[in-house]
């Protein structure tokens, strides 16, 4: 990809908790190598509680960075390289040339922080295979 930092988007519908932490985790560990957003077709007032408190069990503070649900809108997808959605289905835009991944992953909606760490700890798995595949050359 030469100098060009790639632009990852996660798109769920509410952007309180799957694409949170996803969000959060690429971010982490790709630093200043990628561009992370974060958008919901519909997204909630708050971030999920139990999303922050099992993402502060990483050192990952949610409230410090600022992180709060986004609107998705046609721009945010146009520009970025890959479009990973979380269950938002057919509400999610679709544009042509774009890359498209589409996780399946249980939802932490109402969900306790031991419902919500294996599925952090899934989304830090993609993530870290995902940062291989667009940084060959970095380890995450």
């Amino acid at each position: 990809m030469g100098d060009h930092r790639p632009d990852v988007l996660f798109v769920c519908i509410h952007n309180a908790g799957r694409s949170q932490m996803a969000a959060a985790l690429l971010a982490h560990h790709g630093g200043d190598r990628v561009l992370v957003r974060s958008a919901g077709t519909a997204p909630a007032d708050t971030i999920n509680p139990a999303v922050v408190e099992a993402m502060a069990e990483l050192g990952i503070d949610l409230n410090a960075t600022g992180a709060f649900p986004k609107r998705l809108d046609d721009a945010t997808v146009e520009a970025s390289d890959v479009v990973i959605t979380m269950g938002c289905g057919d509400t999610c835009p679709f544009y042509p040339g774009k890359r498209y991944l589409d996780w399946v992953l249980d939802d932490p909606a109402g969900r306790d922080v031991d419902a919500v760490r294996p599925i952090r700890d899934e989304i830090d798995r993609r993530v870290r295979e995902l940062l291989t595949e667009l940084l060959p050359a970095a380890t995450p």
